[in-house]
């Protein structure tokens, strides 16, 4: 039986910042590329997967679509290519957008085909009766989104509004990386330097050879301290624009200034008039039926929304390894009301299988969407050396596992259709010994099975839970308590 959980790509694949593209019978995904163990965000060259519309559980690797040397800009190779957008342009040529590590640039690129590769077209650049024809550096050109409207005209988004919630520092170079620098480079990481707090989502028109703008680029979102007034009060612009157009209106998607949701704006004109909408999703699922305690570590967010098939998705990430340099795409099914309105989905472990996962056979445990621990935080901190002990997902020589775990730890997965299960499988290895409680809700209330364990072993080794039980759409919880501390690799049913 052909399943599919999140994340979506292989548990060795990084790309976080998805935007998905339905082109040609196929849904592209467009990312920015992380490394398991990364030090910095994007740290590799543009990739892209694509699966038929009609089968989200056949993913293809399409290979390298863009190297971040190819940009005159980066020749060097020193900066990384954070996230990108792709449309399909009047002239029926496909259209990248990326931007580099804080650089005030939004570069172009261009390919005959969805699955690339690209090659260097251009930067984004102002007409020449404004500021001269130079290139486009104002208002932080960062994370840009693209539309090519039903009438062939064609929207640049972008922007960045740092987080108020999230403390953001801004990576200084040193001094002999500055002497390396060309003047153009010294110029835009002074220039990002003086940015103030409080800057917005813009937009500008682009003309039809998809560079130059057709004016001055204008707010769209407010962000940062411009929020007051507007409605989007508590959910600001911060970064991650995205934008589609569904049942003749559109839907911008964009990071808040909270980081780890990604929020909705609606307009029925593509360049202004947006309302707040919600919230789609939250990579801890806080604000999900109210919650407020986030169910994973939290972590930056970026995605999109796509209609493949007859169903919508919500693209977004998750992280791992402790930091925010390694990080992997997950996607969930969404309702467009009649209204109009999105409501909060839930992270899951299924995502774009279509239903519940199979209870029976094995399981890679980093597939979990709930991973919790005593010292998980409510809010962002990287900074903070908990963040890296914590219960949480790593990769070591290639291999994907759940590390740290111990006392107070809850990993959880949902959700899962199978009757006759008479045992639960869990791979460890480690130091621990104390009670694993397996249970439907997260609070371990509903209980399915428990056993005292001894894990006591470098190497992996499978410990059964007896149980008897049919599960019917629910989750399963695996809660732990007593001394030291173990890995897990995988969980299956016994039938």
């Amino acid at each position: 039986m052909e399943q599919i959980y999140n994340p979506y790509l292989p548990l060795t694949e990084y790309v976080p910042d998805g935007e998905p593209h339905v082109f040609e019978g196929r849904v592209y995904i467009y990312g920015s590329h992380d490394k398991s163990e990364g030090t910095a965000y994007c740290e590799q060259d543009y990739v892209t997967w694509s699966a038929p519309v009609d089968n989200l559980k056949d993913w293809r690797y399409e290979g390298v679509i863009y190297r971040k040397n190819q940009d005159p800009s980066n020749a060097d190779g020193r900066m990384q290519l954070w996230a990108p957008d792709v449309t399909k342009g009047p002239d029926g040529r496909y259209y990248l957008y990326y931007c580099f590590s804080f650089y005030p640039e939004i570069g172009v690129a261009v390919s005959d085909s969805p699955a690339g590769p690209f090659e260097f077209y251009g930067h984004v650049k102002y007409p020449d009766n404004l500021h001269g024809g130079a290139t486009l550096r104002e208002y932080m050109p960062f994370d840009p989104a693209v539309l090519t409207d039903d009438d062939g005209r064609v929207y640049l988004y972008y922007g960045f509004a740092p987080a108020c919630e999230k403390e953001m520092k801004f990576p200084e170079p040193g001094e002999e990386e500055l002497a390396a620098m060309s003047p153009e480079q010294r110029a835009g990481y002074e220039k990002i330097r003086k940015i103030q707090f409080g800057e917005n989502g813009m937009v500008a028109e682009l003309e039809a050879d998809m560079l130059t703008t057709k004016g001055e680029p204008h707010v769209s979102i407010p962000g940062g301290h411009h929020t007051e007034g507007t409605g989007f009060e508590g959910h600001g612009f911060f970064e991650a624009s995205s934008i589609r157009k569904i049942n003749g209106k559109y839907y911008f998607v964009y990071s808040s200034h909270k980081s780890h949701e990604l929020c909705y704006a609606v307009s029925d004109r593509p360049d202004k008039g947006f309302a707040y909408g919600g919230i789609i999703v939250s990579n801890g699922d806080v604000g999900l039926n109210g919650r407020k305690a986030p169910v994973n570590v939290l972590g930056n967010n970026h995605g999109g929304i796509e209609k493949i098939g007859e169903d919508y998705y919500i693209f977004y990430h998750r992280q791992t390894n402790g930091t925010e340099f390694s990080r992997q795409g997950c996607a969930e099914k969404i309702q467009i009301m009649p209204d109009g309105s999105i409501a909060q989905v839930e992270i899951t472990s299924c995502g774009l299988n279509g239903g519940p996962l199979k209870a029976g056979g094995i399981y890679p445990a980093a597939i979990a969407c709930h991973i919790t621990c005593p010292e998980t935080m409510d809010f962002i901190d990287y900074n903070n050396p908990s963040v890296r002990r914590q219960t949480r997902i790593v990769q070591r020589q290639n291999q994907p596992y759940i590390a740290a775990v111990a006392d107070g730890s809850v990993l959880g997965y949902k959700y899962f259709e199978g009757t006759g299960v008479s045992g639960i499988l869990l791979e460890m290895r480690g130091a621990f010994k104390g009670k694993v409680l397996v249970s439907k809700d997260e609070e371990g209330k509903d209980l399915i099975g428990e056993k005292t364990v001894a894990v006591e072993c470098k190497d992996w080794q499978v410990f059964q839970i007896p149980c008897d039980v049919s599960l019917s759409g629910c989750a399963v919880y695996f809660r732990f308590s007593g001394e030291g501390e173990c890995e897990m690799k995988s969980f299956g049913f016994v039938n």
